[in-house]
């Protein structure tokens, strides 16, 4: 049934609208998406229904007939879902449970028999290449070793590559479904069968991978299995709710996990926070493959893609183009210029106000540059700072009390093109901090952030607040500004295109963070037009500023 050597399959035009089903041993999954002029699609529906089509299989060999039917039944609710979206081109695939089943033929004649659907069943291989095929377009893996696994109902494929290109994929039988079944912890299990468990997945892994070539960078996961990961630890964590795409999760939590549900009754694992019902009985089985495969690559961290197969499939199906990126697409498939046109097409719909926008970002960004090397900053956050200017008020989208929390909302659930999962997160916690009080690690969101992440905020929030208020009229009076940087403090000084008088009191006021974080005063000085009074002003705003006690989270106007 698996055919490596199918027909690409037809790629549609722009604003056609397509479908994928990806028919799996554990569920069924519909995507519609309409294709996009640039390149790339946007989804318009997604569905999903866990029918386990393979839930006999490990005794029979053969799909379990009440599933067969129930799957039938959901494939003639997709393809009506997938009409009334008006879709012309509509590709199903079929992975482990109709590449195994004895009656897997049988079955897919019944389909194209009675919905005049065609199941395409892919080869393990295949499957293993749009699931990496969809990695490679989410995240940055140019010049990294990485290692992708997708974890189905009834197989996991692993693929090894470096700097983009597959050097390696594995299949092998360790489904969920599958290793559930077979090593009899559906329910409440001891930690001898945790621990026989353990065994067989090592066994089989052994078996197909012996020892992988090299240690991969990061292991990116796909399937159910790592979206129900996701979804557990970060409802345990408060952060339910949040995109799941790209959170990184630890070997030693997932093992903290497994001991944890395998010792519930089924009834309780149920019951558990982030986990569905419907895979409560394979969980145990589906986290146990996951960790012993980070043993087997020895990596400690697996960053989680909440698309894979289906994703892969869509990709196939339009054109890939050389502009307007899918959500995801890795910065460096990314040119900056279509990331800054992304990023200005969001704040625009989110009613920013833009010649301020890009006044303020050109003024973060030349700040960033000629302070980076100083004070020693990360050279490259000169596109994330000029992004934050961007859109750091696009939550007066819901209001204007509170709206630097409402920007990094907006902001984490954006998906902008082109930016990674922890990018996105850096970028919306530099737009909360764009006002009020400073981060402090009791506010959750800061508090998620790795140290390292955490100290890029700081600073790129401190200079956001700088330039905000060079433009505090609205009115880009700011021209050229030059920073000088001495042992105990740092001079900015602006070149005057009008009356700067306001824009500087409004700067001067707003210098305490990054005082804090880079330990040096900050002073302004403006040339060229608008200079008059300026030095009196100055001093007197200068001593208005030290009477000054610390002002709340909203009495704060700079935005």
């Amino acid at each position: 049934m698996a055919d490596d050597n199918q027909a690409a399959p037809e790629q549609a035009s722009a604003g056609a609208r397509v479908a994928a089903i990806d028919v799996g041993s554990n569920s069924i999954r519909l995507v519609v998406a309409e294709v996009l002029a640039s390149g790339g699609y946007r989804v318009l529906d997604e569905e999903r229904e866990n029918t386990r089509l393979a839930a006999a299989m490990t005794k029979t060999g053969r799909l379990d007939p009440k599933a067969a039917d129930a799957t039938v039944n959901v494939l003639r609710n997709f393809l009506s879902i997938a009409a009334g979206y008006g879709a012309g081109q509509i590709r199903a695939i079929g992975t482990s449970a109709l590449r195994d089943a004895e009656d897997g033929p049988e079955f897919c004649d019944r389909v194209r028999k009675e919905l005049k659907l065609s199941i395409e069943v892919i080869s393990a291989a295949e499957e293993a290449r749009l699931a990496f095929l969809s990695v490679a377009r989410a995240f940055d893996i140019s010049g990294r070793e990485v290692a992708v696994a997708d974890i189905g109902g009834g197989s996991t494929e692993i693929v090894l590559a470096s700097s983009g290109l597959v050097d390696q994929v594995y299949d092998t039988q360790l489904g969920a479904v599958r290793v559930a079944e077979e090593c009899g912890v559906t329910g409440r299990s001891s930690e001898k069968q945790v621990a026989k468990l353990r065994d067989f997945v090592d066994r089989a892994l052994k078996k197909e991978m012996g020892k992988p070539p090299f240690v991969p960078d990061m292991l990116f996961g796909t399937g159910g299995t790592f979206t129900a990961l996701a979804s557990m630890i970060m409802a345990s964590q408060g952060q339910a709710g949040q995109p799941m795409w790209g959170f990184r999760v630890t070997r030693a939590q997932i093992r903290h996990l497994v001991a944890d549900l395998a010792q519930m009754s089924l009834e309780k694992r149920c019951k558990v926070a982030g986990l569905t019902p419907q895979r409560a009985d394979i969980i145990v089985a589906g986290l146990a493959i996951i960790e012993r495969i980070m043993r087997r690559l020895r990596v400690n961290v697996v960053q989680v893609h909440t698309r894979g197969v289906r994703d892969g499939l869509l990709l196939t199906m339009v054109p890939s183009g050389s502009s307007g990126p899918t959500v995801g697409t890795p910065p460096a498939s990314v040119p900056a210029e279509e990331r800054r046109a992304a990023v200005e097409e969001f704040a625009k719909n989110c009613g920013v106000d833009l010649p301020h926008a890009r006044q303020v970002s050109r003024i973060a960004g030349s700040l960033w540059e000629q302070l980076a090397a100083p004070l020693n900053l990360k050279a490259d956050d000169r596109e994330l700072i000029e992004s934050a200017a961007l859109v750091a008020n696009v939550g007066y989208l819901i209001n204007f009390e509170g709206h630097h929390k409402h920007s990094y909302h907006l902001i984490v659930n954006s998906e902008l093109p082109g930016f990674e999962r922890r990018q996105l997160q850096v970028l919306a916690n530099v737009a909360r901090y764009h006002r009020g009080n400073a981060p402090k690690k009791k506010h959750e969101q800061f508090r998620e952030l790795s140290a390292e992440d955490q100290g890029r905020v700081q600073g790129l929030a401190a200079i956001l607040r700088l330039a905000l208020a060079l433009d505090r009229t609205h009115q880009q009076h700011v021209g050229e500004v030059r920073a000088r940087v001495r042992d105990d403090g740092v001079r900015i000084i602006v070149q005057a295109h009008g009356d700067t008088d306001v824009d500087l009191w409004a700067a001067e006021r707003k210098v305490e963070l990054f005082e804090k974080v880079f330990g040096r005063k900050v002073r302004f000085s403006a040339q060229g037009a608008g200079r008059a009074g300026r030095r009196k002003r100055r001093s007197d705003l200068a001593t208005a500023r030290r009477r000054e006690s610390p002002r709340g989270e909203n009495a704060d106007g700079v935005g």
